[in-house]
This record gives structure tokens, C-alpha cells and sequence, in this order.
């Protein structure tokens, strides 16, 4: 998909669709009032008669007869102000009108939003059109994806082009990082294995000089002590994968971020085995290594000058003869023991010793990403991603990236309170603890194997995809961390 900025002239400029807003009175912005006056006030004369919703984001299409645009889309605006939210929906409602035509020009530019410039508009149009032209087709026999091809967002004055340019590319960037994940995410577990995702990893390196893959076989990490990643793989015949992508764009010298992502390409519980009833979901628990893939195509993209090392712990969980037991006990590469209570709570058993090799990398920062507990579902939904940091400064800096993309994080505590529940009485730690703060003391858990580094925690288990008929993932949070990334 092809996006762009321009200062275009609406009632001179050729497309299939134009997107112009009128507020709660039927007023139109600049763009909106020529192209009204250039349909000798056809538009107007349809707002008069109602036809278009009084709710916030309503959408009508409108096919002229007389003007340069094949169509447009009205949408409904406010009265005054926007808020940055009200705007994000406005940026959804138009994407979703125009994905249907080969090509459409966004004038919501010209509205005015509270704290925000016309670049961080423009970010928020091309994601919004980025993300809903999204379409899995890669499994069916016959299917056509959306036909928008090319999506330009007008600048409302010139000496505004060049930061609306720069607004369209960061939006673009993370509407493909985050599509990249929404692929790997919806391939089923028979397509998307550990190997499968050492390839993509692999094939991405060869296409682009500033980045390099490596991946740690099982007799790697048997050799590195991984004893908790690998009791999580040794029931499938699947073999795991440790992937490492490293991102250079910054100096040699310069300290890299390090993201983690726990690719659980499926997972059935193990021994522990999970309840029949949408096991199918459950190729979703791969989802923080998506997005750690997405977030390295997005910097691709980008290419800013930063060093990025993305980390993805890959394995199948299975039941099997071979498959780990509750109540054994496993020896991680940090030399902690940990007693398996529970084989359903295998993430963090791939992501504490992954946790560990990321210390080879000396970090400046280390954030791991993953779809860890059905508590974190209970206790925010799917709008929120629950956040753990052990460091303050960074939890609110995560927190901002969100806000700004509205891809958005809520922190959750992680205190000392909550670590006893992980005592054991045959290792140094379980791998459960009790039925209260299940999110809580799974980062907790990570913590432990955190302790060296600044380190941050994203349980994405109610946002990285959606049930029933809108079933897939989402790709959150890649806009998340790529803010974050670019900030830094």
C-alpha cells in the first residue's frame, strides 16, 4: 500500500474517495466547504436532510454526480475540540469506509484535536488505513484482500507538508509492523512452527544489511543450561527455536533495547491439558513473538538510529511420554531450580531462561512481551495491556508510547508482597502461585530472572487478539514499542 502527503486542492483533486468531516452543527472544515461550493452544495443539501448519523464517527458515502472525486465519505465530527481519542475513532470510522476503493484522500487533517499537531493526525490516519486493509487470505482456496492501494493525507498548508510526511511514514510503519504480527499470529499451528518462524527470521536478514539472525538449536540451549525452556518443548516433535534478530542502526558501542517475545506456537496446557472448548486460540500464544517480529519490520522501515536485538523464545506445548509432569523439577540457565506445578504456566518458563541470555546483549533495556495469564484477561479486558516494570521511569515512558498511539498500557504492581507465593518447599521457586494476582505473580516470576537490568513486562493476553466474530489478532502492542523505540 502506498501512502503519501499532500497539499491538495479537493475541488480540483482526483480520487476515488474523498474523506472530509462535518461537526455536530453540519459545518464543514476549509477542504470540505470548496468541495461543497465545487458539487454546487449537494453535500449540503444531503447533511440537511439527516441522512448522516448525529453519533460521533458516523460514516456516509456519497456518490457525486458532478465534482472531481468519484465519491465521498462523510464523517461525523464533534462540537469544538476534538479529544485525541475522538479523533483515533474518527481515523478508524473513514479507514473502514474506504477500504473498499483503490485509492482515498484524508482532509481530517484540518481539524483541530487537543495537544496534538497535524503529524501526530497524519500518524494516526495512516495507521488507522494501514491496519484496515488487513485481510488473512493466506489460508483460502479463493480470496481477495481490500483493493485500497494508495492513501494520501492532505496537509493543510505547505509549511505543514513536511511534518505530515513524516506523521503518514511513522503511521504506515506501524500499521505494517503491526499486520506482519496479525499474519504470523492467525497461521495456524501446523504452518507456524518454531522452525517456521527461525525461517521468516532468516529470510528477513538477507533482505536487509542492518539486520542479523541467529538461532539457537535445542543442543545450543541444552549446552547454555536453558533446563526450563526446553521442558516446556520436549513433549512435541517440534523442535524449539531461540531466534535472535539483531537490529543495527545505532553505533557499534551503543547499548541495544532487547525485546522478548514468548513464541508458544501452540499450546495445548501439556500434561496440564487446557479445556477443549476454543483450544483452537491458542495458536494465538505466539503473539508476543509476532510483535516482536512486527516491531523489527517497522524499524526496517523506519530505519532509525538505534540498536534493537529482538528475541523470540519459539516451542510447541504438548502432552506426550516425554512432556514434563507436575511436580518436576527443572534447573534454569541462571542456576535457579524451579518446581513445574502447573504445565499450562509454561511462558514463563521459555521466557525466564530467554530473560537470562539477554544479559549477553548488555542492555540498556530489556521488555518482554506475552500473551502470559488468563488473569491479566479478568482483571483489564482486552482494552488494556497489563504493565510490570522494575523500574518506574520506564513503566511511565511505556505508558506515554500508549497514550500517544492509543495502543494503550495500564502498570500493575509488582511488590514484594506478592513473591512469597512462589515458595516451594523442593526448589527455589514454583512456577504458580496461588489463585489471587495470577498476572501479578507471573511477572513477579520473570522478575526474579530480570534482577541485572532495567526490565519491563507486557502481558498481552487480552490484547493481542480478539474471540468470537472478529476472531485475530490484533498486532497490538507493536505501535506501542515502536513509539517507545523511536523515542529513545
Amino acid at each position: 500500500m502506498q501512502f503519501s502527503a499532500k497539499v491538495s486542492d479537493i475541488s480540483k483533486q482526483r480520487n476515488a474517495c474523498a474523506i472530509i468531516s462535518a461537526d455536530a452543527k453540519n459545518r464543514f472544515s476549509a477542504s470540505g466547504t470548496a468541495l461543497d461550493q465545487a458539487t454546487n452544495g449537494f453535500i449540503g443539501k444531503v447533511l440537511k436532510r439527516g441522512d448522516l448519523g448525529s453519533k460521533l464517527g458516523s460514516t456516509l458515502l456519497l456518490n457525486l454526480v458532478d465534482g472531481p472525486a468519484e465519491r465521498v465519505l462523510l464523517v461525523r465530527g464533534g462540537d469544538g475540540i476534538l479529544s485525541q481519542a475522538e479523533f483515533r475513532k474518527l481515523a478508524k470510522a473513514s479507514a473502514n469506509g474506504v477500504k473498499g476503493y483503490k485509492d482515498a484522500t484524508s482532509y481530517l487533517t484540518e481539524l483541530e484535536v487537543t495537544d496534538a499537531d497535524s503529524a501526530w493526525q497524519a500518524q494516526q490516519l495512516a495507521l488507522a488505513a494501514g491496519l484496515a486493509t488487513y485481510k488473512f487470505t493466506r489460508c483460502h482456496s479463493e480470496a481477495k484482500g481490500n483493493p485500497l492501494a494508495k492513501f494520501t493525507v492532505h496537509a493543510p498548508e505547505r509549511k505543514q507538508l513536511k511534518a505530515v510526511q513524516r506523521g503518514v511514514e511513522l503511521g504506515a510503519a506501524q500499521a505494517a509492523g503491526s499486520n506482519v504480527a496479525r499474519e504470523l499470529g492467525n497461521l495456524p499451528g501446523n504452518i507456524c512452527t518454531p522452525t517456521y518462524l527461525a525461517s521468516e527470521a532468516r529470510a528477513l536478514a538477507k533482505k536487509h544489511a542492518k539486520l542479523t539472525t541467529t538461532v539457537l538449536d535445542e543442543k545450543k540451549m541444552q549446552s547454555l543450561g536453558m533446563g526450563a525452556f526446553l521442558s516446556v518443548s520436549k513433549g512435541s516433535d517440534q523442535p524449539p527455536a531461540l531466534i535472535a534478530m539483531q537490529y543495527k542502526g545505532g553505533k557499534a558501542g551503543d547499548k541495544p533495547v532487547v525485546l522478548v517475545g514468548k513464541g508458544i506456537t501452540f499450546d495445548t496446557g501439556g500434561i496440564s491439558l487446557k479445556p477443549g472448548l476454543q483450544m483452537d486460540e491458542m495458536k494465538f500464544d505466539m503473539c508476543g513473538a509476532a510483535s516482536v517480529f512486527g516491531v523489527m519490520n517497522a524499524l526496517l522501515e523506519l530505519q532509525p538510529a538505534i540498536n534493537v536485538v529482538g528475541l523470540v523464545a519459539a516451542a510447541e506445548n504438548m502432552p506426550s511420554g516425554r512432556a514434563s509432569k507436575p511436580g518436576d523439577i527443572v534447573t534454569s540457565m541462571s542456576g535457579k531450580t524451579i518446581e513445574i506445578l502447573n504445565t499450562d504456566a509454561e511462558g514463563r518458563l521459555v521466557l525466564c531462561d530467554t530473560l537470562t541470555y539477554a544479559a549477553k546483549y548488555k542492555p540498556e533495556v530489556v521488555i518482554d512481551v506475552a500473551t502470559l495469564t488468563g488473569a491479566c484477561v479478568i482483571a483489564l479486558g482486552n482494552h488494556a495491556t497489563g504493565l510490570y516494570a522494575n523500574k518506574d521511569e520506564l513503566a511511565a515512558e511505556l505508558l506515554a508510547a500508549g497514550e500517544r498511539t492509543g495502543d494503550r498500557a495500564w502498570q500493575m504492581p509488582l511488590w514484594d508482597e506478592y513473591q512469597s507465593s512462589l515458595d516451594s518447599n523442593f526448589a527455589d521457586i514454583q512456577n504458580i502461585g496461588g489463585r489471587e494476582a495470577g498476572s501479578v505473580t507471573a511477572a513477579c516470576f520473570l522478575a526474579r530472572f530480570a534482577e541485572d537490568y532495567t526490565w519491563a513486562h507486557l502481558d498481552i493476553a487480552g490484547s493481542a487478539w480478539n474471540s468470537g466474530g472478529a476472531k485475530g489478532a490484533t498486532g497490538r502492542p507493536v505501535p506501542l514499542l515502536v513509539e517507545y523505540l523511536l523515542g529513545k
